[in-house]
């Protein structure tokens, strides 16, 4: 195994709450809210075992699902909904230019490395088709919750935290366009995604476009 896959495997690994986050299918089915009926191929990006993505396909059984991540024993598990596993990671991702409709990446980004942040950025809009559209969660490190227990979102397995206002002109620098901000994570439950104070929620949602 290539020493920077195992190296994040090990991490990732560590983290049991990647196969039992109990928010997992309603992220998944906000994905579903925001992916374009038009969209066909889709990369599940980070799918663990595939809990989210089996509850994607239920929800769009249209959908041809791949899944990509370092953890090859959690590639091995996925469910038979998704159609191709792919063993890698998101800085070269091993895929052909413009060849899905849709990225999905929930709660991932904080898992990578500083260094390994804008290639992925980049491959994200490599491998999508024009009018294509990257969806992600990620934690968001202004939450109130945060702040009044004085957490962070750094962990064993997060190694980088990533502001709203910075991710979204970090991917208008890669090329995407119509980067939209939303609310996720539990208080999506009581707020919907759309309440006008984004620190009311423990994770936000980014959608944007490669047009």
């Amino acid at each position: 195994m290539d020493e920077t896959i195992e190296s994040y495997a090990v991490k990732n690994l560590a983290q049991k709450s990647a196969t039992s986050d109990p928010f997992s299918l309603e992220r998944y089915a906000q994905f579903a809210k925001y992916l374009p009926k038009k969209a066909k191929e889709v990369l599940d990006i980070g799918c663990a075992e595939g809990r989210g993505g089996a509850h994607l396909m239920s929800l769009r059984p249209d959908l041809i699902l791949s899944g990509l991540d370092c953890v090859e024993e959690r590639l091995d598990k996925l469910p038979g909904c998704y159609t191709h596993k792919v063993q890698g990671l998101t800085n070269q991702i091993p895929l052909p230019d413009k060849s899905m409709d849709a990225v999905l990446a929930g709660e991932f980004l904080e898992h990578l490395y500083p260094a390994d942040v804008d290639p992925t950025l980049c491959q994200f809009q490599r491998i999508l088709r024009i009018g294509g559209m990257l969806l992600m969660t990620t934690p968001n490190p202004h939450s109130l919750k945060m702040r009044f227990k004085g957490g962070t979102v750094y962990g064993t397995a997060h190694l980088t935290q990533h502001d709203p206002k910075c991710l979204k002109i970090r991917l208008i620098q890669h090329g995407f366009s119509r980067v939209r901000i939303l609310g996720s994570g539990a208080a999506s439950r009581y707020f919907g995604d759309h309440f006008p104070y984004l620190s009311v929620y423990g994770s936000y949602l980014v959608t944007a476009l490669k047009i």
